[in-house]
């Protein structure tokens, strides 16, 4: 089978791996969509991501793959189930040797593994073979097409932040940066009550996009003094400042805008590791927070689709 890799030298290549070997509690899918991820995959292949420093690497978190085989074990998958986030395990035993995995969705088969069936056979939570991605394995609903699939992905690992960072109805926020995961944390944040969210970006035409998703305010920090005018819509500060672009600058800035114990989350991947911090304009008592591979599993655990017309 044909994978996408990043190699050594940074390039793009179409590998050709063996087709995977799917155990008792697995199924092997094939993959129907699989989306680029901007904040990971383009990081990876210009190696500047974190954590990430063994290549050749295979990419694609954002997979839909149709089981096409299933382990005599499995319960939760059946053939013909579209699922979310396949993908391929590397280890030095043998799986893919001299190559990392960044989950391979655009490898054209991929596995998905059965939780259930692993906690029934005592392989669950704790034993070494148990990994809290596999929760992230769920059936996508046939009325869902699979390229709109792929978007739910994001939407979890949006949701996932959301809840680790702990917004809550009670609090007000700024998020800068209005690209898709930018205005998708704006629109997870209305639709769970966070009281006042601001977005803020560089092109006015984002104006627009920000209203539908539901920000109370847009400030464009091109043209208009950020500070200001977030100080004249909440004077006192606000509670979370969300850099969802990956711009170091944005945490020396974000500074102005806090209330006491406010806090500035990280969600967004500088490709730069390191910078020049200065909390002089800080309240007394602020957090700064950073989180690049968002925890989706209980998230995942809980998803229940509705149908359409349901």
């Amino acid at each position: 089978m044909r994978s996408l890799a990043v190699t050594e030298k940074h390039e793009l290549e179409v590998v050709e791996l063996p087709m995977p070997e799917i155990g008792e509690d697995c199924v092997l899918t094939k993959t129907i969509a699989s989306g680029i991820c901007n904040g990971t995959d383009m990081k990876i292949k210009h190696g500047a991501f974190k954590g990430i420093n063994q290549y050749p690497c295979l990419l694609g978190h954002e997979a839909v793959g149709e089981v096409i085989a299933v382990g005599e074990k499995v319960k939760r998958f059946k053939i013909g189930d579209r699922v979310m986030v396949p993908f391929l395990e590397t280890d030095a035993e043998g799986k893919y040797p001299g190559y990392a995995s960044s989950w391979s969705g655009f490898s054209e088969y991929t596995v998905a593994r059965d939780y259930e069936a692993m906690i029934e056979a005592g392989k669950g939570p704790g034993h070494p073979e148990f990994w809290d991605a596999y929760y992230t394995q769920q059936v996508l609903p046939k009325d869902i097409d699979p390229v709109d699939g792929v978007m739910l992905v994001t939407f979890c690992e949006v949701l996932a932040a959301i809840k680790n960072f702990g917004f809550t109805s009670e609090h007000k926020a700024v998020v800068f940066g209005a690209g898709p995961v930018g205005l998708t944390f704006v629109r997870m944040m209305k639709l769970l009550g966070v009281q006042t969210v601001i977005s803020v970006d560089v092109l006015e035409e984002k104006r627009r996009e920000a209203g539908v998703v539901g920000a109370d305010a847009f400030v464009n920090s091109r043209t208009e003094d950020v500070v200001r005018r977030v100080r004249e819509i909440v004077p006192e500060g606000v509670d979370y400042v969300l850099d969802a672009v990956g711009v170091n600058s944005i945490i020396n800035d974000a500074m102005y805008l806090l209330k006491e114990n406010g806090q500035i989350c990280v969600y967004g991947i500088c490709p730069i590791k390191e910078m020049q911090l200065s909390w002089a304009d800080a309240p007394q008592n602020w957090t700064l927070r950073f989180l690049h591979v968002p925890v989706k599993d209980q998230v995942c655990k809980s998803l229940h689709f509705v149908p359409v017309g349901s």
